[in-house]
């Protein structure tokens, strides 16, 4: 009997991990093929992607879908406004949130809980499309670069995660530091900010990935402006007029390049439009990773 019970005991660990295991590789593979289908899509030559077939590796390699999507001079203005728009809107985000989730963390601040209900209220109900535009519009963001960085400066979902992680950190670091002189804004900036270095890179990566993404917001607000233009905007314009077009590669990459001997088709366009507008992320997401799930957790457990 002691001699089954130790099999079983030995062989149990290695049958978990086996499965463990063979799961894991299948959702590593789910999770893959669709960004590699796209990558192999956006390097194919269109034609030939229109006779079906490709999956992971390109069976006709051309550029050509690319150059069709870099050939207008905007896009490089648009990718750097977009750049800007996450750079800043990030630095900011991050900051402001910080500081005001360390002063909701307060629990001598007697007006902590009506500020953060109305913070929370904004997750539930908002005004509608319409009176946030006329708000904005009175406000004299039109058709001005901050427009993209005053309105959604401070997130409520993004505070409640800081202000639950500072609330976690022991009082007696503050404590300390008040019977040493220090003021608010040097605990704050000398104490409290580097200790949440795990939730800020999570709440970085929130906003990065929103403030790179978003497009809908030129489209109401600097649709007008080329000069305010993201990368988002104008990949979305084009994707338009890839789909209006109906397979014309002359329409879609200008009449002084009809040279291009490879057909670009709408398929082709779109993966590679969603190639480059998802690859800035992908290199700064390895650099945030390993604060990521720590942080949101630690963000998250108590209140």
């Amino acid at each position: 009997m002691k001699a089954v019970t130790k099999s079983s005991g030995r062989i149990e660990p290695i049958v978990f991990h086996t499965i463990n295991t063979i799961f894991m590789l299948f959702v590593v593979a789910i999770t893959l093929y669709p960004f590699l289908h796209t990558l192999a899509v956006s390097l194919n030559d269109g034609s030939d992607t229109l006779a079906g077939g490709v999956y992971f590796w390109p069976r006709a390699w051309t550029l050509e879908n690319y150059r069709a999507v870099f050939i207008t001079g905007t896009i490089y203005h648009a990718a750097f406004i977009s750049v800007s728009r996450t750079l800043l809107s990030t630095v900011l985000g991050v900051f402001l949130t910080t500081m005001l989730a360390y002063t909701l963390a307060q629990k001598q601040y007697i007006f902590r809980k009506k500020i953060s209900m109305l913070f929370i209220l904004t997750m539930y109900f908002n005004a509608g499309l319409i009176p946030n535009y006329f708000l904005i519009k009175e406000l004299g963001l039109l058709h001005s670069f901050m427009v993209y960085i005053l309105p959604s400066m401070v997130s409520a979902f993004n505070l409640i995660i800081l202000r639950t992680y500072i609330r976690s950190l022991p009082g007696s670091l503050t404590e300390s530091a008040k019977i040493d002189g220090a003021g608010e804004f040097r605990i704050f900036w000398k104490i409290i900010f580097p200790l949440c270095t795990p939730v800020l890179a999570t709440v970085a990566l929130f906003i990065a990935v929103g403030a790179w993404n978003s497009w809908f917001d030129t489209f109401l607000y600097a649709s007008s402006d080329i000069k305010l233009s993201t990368l988002q905007y104008e990949m979305m314009k084009l994707l338009g007029s890839t789909m209006s077009t109906n397979n014309d590669p002359s329409a879609l990459a200008g009449n002084q390049h009809n040279q291009m001997q490879a057909l670009v088709t709408p398929a082709s366009i779109r993966a590679a439009i969603t190639i480059v507008t998802a690859v800035p992320i992908l290199f700064v997401y390895p650099f945030l990773q390993k604060y990521f799930v720590v942080g949101l957790n630690l963000g998250s457990v108590k209140e």
